[in-house]
């Protein structure tokens, strides 16, 4: 069964085309000015570090589309998504889960796939409560951001179907480890109808274990259509030893309903 897409399909980025098009020529040049072979090789250098640097800022939208912020639309000029990463966890998941209920907010979960199999009942809960699960890799491995094309097809659609099939829904954003990808990544989310998906301000809550640091940083400059990134696996941990989110997420919370903000997932607020 062919299932409809939901992100339109534009084609390789202007970055990985420009990049082609560079090398072709490049190479031509060599065979034809073999003398200038310095200018081209000096200009194929320049192009790796654009596009490396693009890939390593991971709010840049050059090496294709990138929800940094919600889209600008009437709906979601007054709300905020709340992002976490990184999950499931199986202490510190069920009790977000449940502080969550308790502020009535839903959320999306960007996953990983790998610890999805191994608590797919906490995957499951997630979606049960009203809460988006997104594809975050399935193996979350530091080398993403420098895999071919293959390699990062296969990780992303096994963490799609890992999640698909715990969960009955397919994904439909993706979000980069450590938000770290390079130009071979949109031709990937393109076929798998993903789209990727940074974050507008972070916490640093996996290095922070101090509340009114991560929450500073997520509220200074607070307005609507942003997208907050969090951490449900692998937070920091307070003085007492506490999970840092769990004492973020209220005054974040209550924070943004001060400024008459509401709470929508990412799919909510593209309108599926």
């Amino acid at each position: 069964m062919t299932l409809p897409r939901r992100w339109p399909v534009t084609g390789y980025p202007p970055a990985f085309k420009a990049s082609a098009v560079w090398h072709a020529a490049a190479l031509a040049g060599c065979v034809t000015l073999p003398a200038a072979w310095p200018w081209w090789l000096a200009g194929t250098a320049l192009n790796h570090a654009v596009v490396t640097a693009a890939g390593l800022w991971p709010r840049s939208s050059l090496l294709g589309p990138n929800w940094t912020q919600l889209p600008a639309t009437a709906a979601n000029a007054q709300a905020l998504a709340l992002t976490l990463d990184d999950g499931p966890d199986p202490d510190v998941t069920p009790r977000v889960l449940d502080l969550l209920d308790a502020c009535a907010v839903r959320v999306t979960f960007f996953c990983i796939g790998g610890r999805a199999q191994r608590y797919p009942a906490l995957v499951r809960e997630m979606a049960a409560r009203g809460h988006a699960v997104e594809n975050h890799s399935q193996r979350h491995v530091h080398t993403f951001s420098v895999m071919g094309m293959r390699s990062l097809a296969r990780e992303i659609e096994a963490a799609q179907h890992t999640l698909a099939d715990i969960t009955g829904v397919r994904p439909a954003f993706f979000r980069a480890p450590a938000g770290l990808r390079n130009v071979l990544l949109e031709p990937v989310l393109q076929r798998l109808d993903l789209r990727l998906a940074a974050w507008t301000r972070r916490g640093f809550d996996t290095r922070e274990g101090n509340p009114d640091l991560v929450a500073k940083r997520l509220l200074h400059g607070l307005a609507g259509r942003d997208i907050l990134l969090l951490h449900d696996g692998n937070p920091a941990l307070t003085e007492a030893g506490r999970p840092v989110l769990l004492d973020v997420l209220p005054r974040v919370i209550d924070a943004a309903r001060a400024q008459g903000l509401r709470f929508v997932t990412l799919r909510e607020a593209a309108g599926f």
